[in-house]
């Protein structure tokens, strides 16, 4: 399998524990390769733009999320974003590596946008994936064991046939399953003091999962706020001495902003900054703190073996940008048959 758009290596995750064996991961973002090479190793490892990568082995399997942000309902949704044009390279490389199969996953917008009726387009007679058959559809997490309502696009592109996406798997697994038994207090607000290196760069890493549970300062209003949110609940929840001006005159809007998980439910969707609980439904579904770095990568399913480089921001973003491992395995276990 090929890796492209690899972030810190979550498809990966997924598709080696499935089985697969990675030939080839791109990312240009430092600090994802080198969570990625961490955990899988840096010889297969490309740190650059994608556009400069000429070396593409031949593979059974292409993944990757192209980035999003023109499509998101969170972005401007600029058809001229040139990150929106980053498809094009992907299919460069389906070109060369001619997989029997390849998996592109994306926001659910992307169903609806140009970009994918050019991908359509393409497979028609004379097109770049004349032999390719497609199949779109949008997956959401928690339908295969995920503990979060994460619904993504995903497209199976097929030389061997035309390959259904997976079929939801089972109830739905609620936030306990993997929050409790976690120190309701961390123990630090720092990652440790210490570096590694990849790619000839020293970055900072390598942290153990443990490293990850990272507490907060908040101030005495925030730990009001907080303790007025029920589970379940969020800013509407709020008493009028407790609302920050914005909110106070702006009475509709985005319910799960300064929400609190259900220990019996999967968690809204983790973003990359799931450590603020005025950005969406993070709050801790018991204490009084939002989730931390540790919380939120195992509610995106990564085993706590898993390693992680980059500074506390930089590996936020790569938790929140992760497919789940957990979905990527679902993935990976339905495509093997076909293959």
């Amino acid at each position: 399998m090929i890796d492209l758009f690899a972030g810190c290596g979550g498809m990966t995750s997924g598709f080696v524990a499935a089985g697969f064996t990675p030939v080839l991961a791109v990312e240009h973002n430092l600090h994802a390769a080198a969570t990625y090479a961490a955990n899988f190793g840096e010889d297969h490892v490309r740190w650059a733009d994608i556009a400069t990568v000429t070396d593409i082995p031949r593979a059974d399997v292409i993944i990757g999320g192209p980035p999003c942000q023109g499509f998101s309902n969170l972005g401007a949704r600029d058809v001229e974003d040139p990150r929106n044009k980053l498809w094009k390279e992907y299919l460069r490389f389906v070109r060369a590596a001619r997989p029997r199969a390849f998996v592109i996953e994306n926001v659910d917008r992307f169903l609806a946008s140009a970009e994918f009726a050019l991908l359509q387009a393409e497979t028609a007679p004379g097109g770049l994936l004349a032999d390719y058959t497609l199949t779109p559809g949008v997956l959401l997490a928690a339908d295969f064991g995920v503990p979060q309502r994460r619904k993504r696009a995903f497209v199976i592109g097929s030389r061997v046939g035309p390959i259904p996406l997976p079929a939801a798997a089972g109830e739905w697994p609620g936030v306990r399953t993997v929050l409790s038994g976690l120190p309701e207090t961390p123990a630090r607000t720092t990652l440790p003091s210490s570096s590694v290196e990849f790619f000839g760069q020293r970055v900072p890493g390598r942290f153990k999962s443990a490293d990850l549970h990272l507490g907060r300062n908040p101030t005495a209003l925030s730990l009001e706020r907080y303790r007025a949110i029920p589970p379940g609940g969020g800013r509407f929840d709020l008493p009028d001495h407790l609302l920050p001006r914005c909110w106070r005159e702006k009475k509709t809007g985005t319910t799960d902003v300064m929400g609190r998980m259900r220990w019996d439910a999967p968690s809204l969707t983790i973003r990359t900054e799931f450590y603020k609980p005025e950005k969406g439904q993070y709050l801790h579904p018991e204490w009084h703190r939002p989730i931390t770095h540790l919380e939120a990568a195992r509610l995106q399913t990564f085993p706590d073996t898993f390693e992680w480089c980059g500074s506390k921001i930089e590996i936020a973003r790569q938790i929140g940008n992760a497919v789940p491992p957990h979905l990527a395995t679902a993935l990976a276990t339905h495509l093997s048959p076909h293959l």
